[in-house]
C-alpha cells in the first residue's frame, strides 16, 4: 500500500455531470507528501485504473511524486454506460472540458501534471488546450490528434477478436460492465462521422511544458501523430521509442518512466 493510499483519501467521488450523477473509481499513488503538483492518470480507450497495473505507482515512487489514477465513465468500476448511450463524435472534448476539470476541483488537485495514453492522451491535450491555466504540464503516449486508416483497420481488428471471445474475457477482468467499456470505444470509432475528428488546430494553441511520446510500431496511429505535435508545438518534446507499440509505458516502461521523470523535474518549480 503505497503512502498516499494510507491516508484519508476517497476511494471513489460522487461528480454531477449534466443529467447523471457519476461515481468515479479512484486510486492514489506514490508518496503522500510530495513537494512536486501530484500527476493525474487519464486511461486508453479500454482502459481502467486496474489495466494501468503498477505502471503509476512505480513512475511516481521513482522520482517522489503524488498521483491520481481513476476510471473514466463507462469504465472499471466506474459508472457503467446505459448499453443503449452511444458516445458521440465529441466525447473526448465532453471529458477534456467538462468532466476532468470539475473532477479535479471536487477533489481539490491543484496544477496538477497529466499523463494520458491513447484516447486518455487526446483528452490530456484537448484539455491543455483550453484550460492550459488548470496544469502545470502535460505528458502524453500514443496520443491521437486525427484519424487514420491505420486506426480504424487496428480497431475494426479488435471488434473481431472481441466478438470472438478471449479480448472480452481479457478485459472482463478489469471492467465491473465490460459491454459498456468495450462497445463505447468501438461503436464511436468506428462510426463514420468520427472520421473527421481532428483536434490539431485545439492542439496548436498548447502553451503548458508538453511530451510526445509513441512507439515505432504502434498498431493503431502513424508516427504523425507525434510528429504532428512537434510541429504545431514548437516547445514540445517528442520521444520516439524503437521495438514498441502502442503502449508504451508497458512496452517501455523504464524509458518512459525515466523520460517522464525527468521531463516534470525540469519543468517543476519546488520551493526548498
Amino acid at each position: 500500500m503505497s503512502d498516499s493510499a494510507s491516508v484519508a483519501r476517497p476511494r471513489t467521488v460522487e461528480l454531477p455531470w449534466r443529467d447523471k450523477l457519476l461515481q468515479l473509481e479512484l486510486d492514489w499513488v506514490g508518496v503522500a507528501d510530495s513537494a512536486y503538483p501530484p500527476v493525474v492518470f487519464l486511461h486508453e480507450g479500454l482502459g481502467s485504473v486496474s489495466l494501468w497495473k503498477d505502471f503509476p505507482e512505480r513512475l511516481c515512487r521513482a522520482h517522489g511524486l503524488s498521483g491520481l489514477v481513476f476510471s473514466r465513465y463507462g469504465y472499471g468500476r466506474s459508472t457503467a454506460r446505459p448499453h443503449d448511450e452511444r458516445w458521440p463524435v465529441d466525447f473526448m472534448q465532453q471529458q477534456a472540458w467538462e468532466v476532468v476539470p470539475a473532477l479535479l476541483a471536487r477533489l481539490g488537485l491543484v496544477k496538477p501534471w497529466l499523463f494520458g495514453h491513447s484516447d486518455g492522451a487526446s483528452i490530456a491535450l484537448l484539455l491543455a488546450a483550453r484550460h492550459g491555466g488548470l496544469l502545470s504540464g502535460v505528458i502524453v503516449a500514443a496520443p491521437h490528434i486525427m484519424v487514420e486508416d491505420l486506426s480504424i483497420a487496428s480497431i475494426g481488428e479488435a471488434r473481431a477478436a472481441y466478438l470472438a471471445g478471449p479480448l472480452r474475457e481479457r478485459l472482463a477482468r478489469h471492467h465491473a460492465d465490460v459491454e459498456s467499456a468495450f462497445w463505447g470505444w468501438n461503436d464511436v470509432w468506428l462510426d463514420p462521422a468520427f472520421r473527421s475528428w481532428d483536434i490539431r488546430a485545439e492542439v496548436a494553441r498548447i502553451e503548458v511544458p508538453l511530451l510526445a511520446i509513441q512507439g515505432e510500431d504502434d498498431e493503431y496511429g502513424t508516427l504523425e501523430q507525434v510528429e504532428g505535435i512537434g510541429r504545431l508545438v514548437p516547445n514540445a518534446q517528442v520521444l520516439v521509442l524503437p521495438a514498441c507499440g502502442h503502449s508504451p509505458h508497458r512496452d517501455a516502461p523504464d524509458r518512459v518512466m525515466e523520460a517522464a521523470g525527468r521531463f516534470i523535474a525540469a519543468h517543476t518549480h519546488v520551493s526548498e
